[in-house]
């Protein structure tokens, strides 16, 4: 039995971690209004600034947008194949196209194109975050007049976000060329038929859903991870712990634009 006295201060600590996760999920909503804010500020981009982002553009989207198109691609093609051999073994083949079109583009490949661009890619830039702060090169630039908001963080969020956007992009399309040759094959003569059912699933409302879902899904994957580094417990952890606490945080606010966007399109 736990004795009275103890009750108190269980409470106690309970409510002081409560406070802890609140503040660091405002710290995120923070972080993330200073970054939008610079975003669309022209003042944020400097000669020195443009030369920085394009140069996290290129090493955040660069070494993986072809292998994660191939791989997206061969993935799609077996998907693909198994819906379309199980509805035609069921007589259901006239919605294999739409089911097709409904879980792979609308569902599966922005939010694989979020986790990979978060795995290969944000994440590591939470340690870095955090190495910095370690080091004290952020009070040091502070000192020299640069703001660390603008020429540290502002780049590499902005990165993340295209990142995630130009796979999920690119990997859509792919998904729905290879969709076609799977069901027409290599024709023109289904091409009415076929831009009529994509056209039906990308309604304006599926459509506004969609671009939402995976513009919030790319600005979660780039802020979310640069404010775990900023955290002050981060400072108190080890690079690989640092990673799984942005990974943690990133995961409940994928889960969370995951139900919203299904809850938009299907009820």
């Amino acid at each position: 039995m736990v004795p009275h006295s103890s009750v108190p201060g269980a409470l106690v600590q309970l409510g002081q971690t409560a406070w802890w996760r609140l503040a660091s999920w405002w710290r995120i909503v923070q972080l993330g209004s200073l970054i939008l804010a610079l975003a669309i500020s022209p003042s944020s981009y400097t000669p020195a600034a443009r030369s920085a982002l394009l140069r996290q553009i290129y090493v955040g989207t660069a070494p993986i947008l072809w292998g994660f198109t191939l791989a997206c691609a061969l993935a799609s093609l077996v998907l693909i194949r198994i819906v379309v051999v199980t509805a035609l073994s069921y007589g259901l083949s006239k919605y294999a196209l739409e089911m097709v079109v409904r879980v792979l583009v609308l569902e599966l490949i922005p939010l694989t194109a979020a986790l990979f661009v978060a795995l290969r890619s944000t994440l590591a830039s939470a340690a870095d975050i955090s190495a910095l702060r370690q080091g004290n090169e952020a009070g040091a630039h502070w000192l020299q007049g640069v703001l660390p908001l603008r020429d540290e963080f502002l780049p590499r969020a902005l990165a993340g976000v295209f990142a995630v956007l130009t796979l999920a992009a690119v990997s859509c399309v792919v998904s729905l060329v290879l969709a076609y040759l799977v069901v027409y094959g290599f024709t023109f003569e289904g091409l009415s038929g076929y831009t009529r059912t994509v056209g039906h699933v990308f309604n304006p409302a599926m459509t506004l859903i969609f671009s939402l879902k995976t513009l919030f899904l790319s600005l979660a994957v780039a802020v979310i991870p640069l404010a775990s580094g900023l955290d002050d417990s981060a400072a108190r952890l080890s690079r690989s712990n640092v990673e799984l606490h942005a990974l943690v945080r990133l995961f409940v606010v994928v889960l969370v634009i995951e139900v919203v966007s299904l809850v938009g399109n299907y009820y």
